[in-house]
């Protein structure tokens, strides 16, 4: 639930601000500047608007400060609390966005998923998470394509990400704490017989020995933030931190998170663009679940290629300056480059940028490595969002930033 919340907020973005009826009520400017006939010759960037940044990318600010936050609560207290925490920021949050009547209301709402998402990554590093990752995605194309030309269809897109937080706050009570998590915070009698109902016999004294001694040298590590710092942990603080920023500067945000806008801004029309959101979705579902069929090497040269491939079309077509549109047939064939390009990321940088840095730690340094990975990612998605959303403003310009 917490991969799919993660998700589900990342890609329900995209094509809420594509909405007609959402544009008109919070950001009226973006609406009249799509619709001005005088500002039809550029394509690039016609969502530009500081406050519609701010809606999204205070999300990640959010969970950049919350994952920091989220270990201590996670050490401390245990994942079940933690679940319990994010799921409840989820639902605060969904509502907040569901019922907004302001953009007051709909940044309060947005961080709170950030925390959400913050506490919930905390909780789960590994490439199930990436799987559900990519559902909440595709449920959102799903959900925007459907809603699209309701009235209030934003309303629904934004509020039903409620209905998985609930699940996730009343499925966090019922779920129990691990060995582990009990026997760190001293309830041993409770860790040896949720051990036992684990493995499903009495006699468990030599793992559950293993256990406590594992605990009480995770307890005599005092400062993880210290310790990774050091010269022999250098290697592991270069991954944690260098992998997840590559993952995120790949570009695949644009693709996945903004796709709606990125297509209505190349010429799409609005059903259409939507439709190929889910698309993209779908690609993405399909090849995360079948990634490690596949060898690395033969994914780095696909992945390169199909991004090549798209950066070159739209760059031949509308060049410097953004005027120009596409045929349907060109449009086809960016939208087949953009899903080989997708497949190529999901079987590659998308599942690998999550578990290679939870697998390299140490117990010395493993809770400061989890959090460097985990803080990583929102601030690299936060400085996309400035970037997708900064519109040129004169030819010059334009030339002045190729340069």
């Amino acid at each position: 639930m917490g991969g799919l919340l993660f998700g589900y907020d990342l890609g329900i973005t995209g094509g809420v601000t594509s909405m007609e009826p959402f544009l008109i009520k919070f950001f009226p400017s973006v609406y009249k500047q799509m619709q001005d006939e005088s500002n039809h010759e550029s394509q690039y960037c016609k969502f530009d608007n500081e406050l519609l940044t701010l809606f999204t990318s205070s999300l990640y600010l959010a969970a950049l400060v919350a994952s920091f936050c989220a270990s201590t609560t996670t050490r401390m207290m245990g994942r079940k609390t933690s679940m319990f925490v994010g799921g409840l920021f989820f639902l605060v949050g969904a509502l907040l966005n569901g019922f907004a009547i302001n953009i007051e209301m709909l940044i309060i709402g947005r961080l709170l998923l950030g925390f959400g998402v913050g506490y919930c990554n905390q909780c789960a590093l590994n490439i199930g998470f990436q799987m559900m990752i990519t559902i909440g995605i595709l449920i959102a194309n799903l959900i925007n394509y459907g809603t699209a030309k309701l009235e209030y269809g934003w309303r629904i897109s934004l509020g039903i990400g409620a209905v998985p937080a609930i699940m996730l706050c009343v499925g966090s009570l019922f779920l129990g704490d691990t060995p582990n998590s009990l026997v760190e915070r001293g309830k041993i009698e409770a860790a040896k017989k949720m051990l036992q109902r684990i493995r499903g016999v009495d006699n468990v004294d030599e793992e559950f020995q293993e256990l406590v001694d594992a605990t009480k040298a995770a307890k005599d590590v005092e400062h993880p933030w210290k310790n990774i710092i050091q010269p022999k942990y250098r290697p592991q603080l270069t991954f944690c931190s260098l992998i997840p920023f590559f993952q995120q500067f790949t570009g695949i945000n644009v693709i996945m998170f903004y796709a709606p806008v990125l297509f209505k801004t190349l010429g799409f029309g609005s059903d259409t663009s939507l439709m190929s959101s889910v698309i993209t979705g779908g690609v993405n579902v399909v090849a995360t679940r079948c990634f490690h069929f596949l060898s690395w090497t033969s994914l780095e040269e696909g992945y390169c290629s199909s991004k090549l491939a798209v950066g070159t079309m739209i760059a031949m077509k509308f060049g410097v300056s953004g005027e120009g549109s596409f045929t349907n047939g060109e449009a086809s064939l960016l939208l087949f480059f953009i899903c080989a390009y997708v497949a190529a990321y999901a079987w590659s940088w998308g599942p690998l940028g999550w578990l290679v840095p939870s697998e390299i730690c140490s117990l010395e340094v493993r809770s400061a490595g989890q959090s460097t990975n985990v803080a990583t990612h929102p601030l690299e998605r936060e400085c996309g969002e400035r970037l997708q959303y900064s519109r040129p403003q004169t030819h010059r310009h334009n030339q002045d930033i190729l340069k």
